[in-house]
């Protein structure tokens, strides 16, 4: 079936099957996050974005093969709800950016900086730094060298718009700043974007309308 990235709490997962890279994502908690379990095709090596909650359905998603490290996007906590217990039960490695290690009520094993590489089995993302949002927060960037861009953009970027900067002038500046260097100046139209909560979107669908979203403030 055609990946669609449109899925509910309590429904099945929605697989994006690439040509190294199966992409999972699976809606969880009350505040409806996506969850997201990479899994390199050529070792089965398996990653997990965020373990926002429902430790249950992700580790149910995991499956017997379990993950070698699991990354969380930022430090809100409806992005780490189900983090220790994920981790108690898997082993996993735990990834953050550097800035909102401190933030995560979970021990982070690595610190994660701008331009840094993940690897799971022989798929490498590449961590940026997008601040506004938190001050830590990271997207993740699987560069795929049989097509296009895929990134994980937590909740920095939305079909929409940007994330939340709760009406500071100056975070909103900063986040739309780096979402447009690090992002939209370094990566195609065709870039599919995985957000943190809610529908996929594209680079394209939404670049005609920086402009927009620089004069609205939001």
């Amino acid at each position: 079936m055609t990946y669609t990235g449109e899925v509910k709490v309590g429904g099945p997962a929605d697989v994006h099957e690439l040509a190294d890279l199966m992409i999972s994502k699976v809606a969880v908690g009350p505040m409806n996050n996506n969850a997201y379990l990479l899994r390199c095709r050529a070792t089965d090596e398996q990653l997990l974005i965020d373990a926002a909650a429902e430790a249950g359905t992700l580790l149910s998603l995991i499956g017997d093969d379990g993950i070698t490290s699991v990354v969380t996007t930022h430090r809100h906590g409806d992005h780490w709800g189900a983090l220790a217990e994920v981790v108690e039960a898997t082993g996993a490695r735990t990834y953050a950016g550097a800035l909102d290690a401190e933030g995560i009520p979970v021990a982070t094993d690595v610190a994660v900086a701008d331009g840094d590489t993940v690897t799971v089995g022989r798929v490498s993302l590449t961590a940026r730094h997008l601040v506004g949002h938190t001050p830590g927060s990271i997207a993740l960037i699987y560069d795929d060298p049989h097509g296009h861009a895929h990134v994980f953009t937590g909740d920095c970027l939305f079909p929409g718009g940007v994330g939340n900067t709760h009406d500071d002038p100056k975070a909103f500046t900063s986040l739309l700043d780096d979402v447009e260097h690090k992002l939209f100046e370094q990566l195609s139209d065709e870039t599919w974007v995985y957000p943190g909560h809610g529908n996929d979107t594209t680079l394209g669908a939404e670049r005609p309308h920086l402009a927009e979203w620089r004069e609205r403030g939001w």
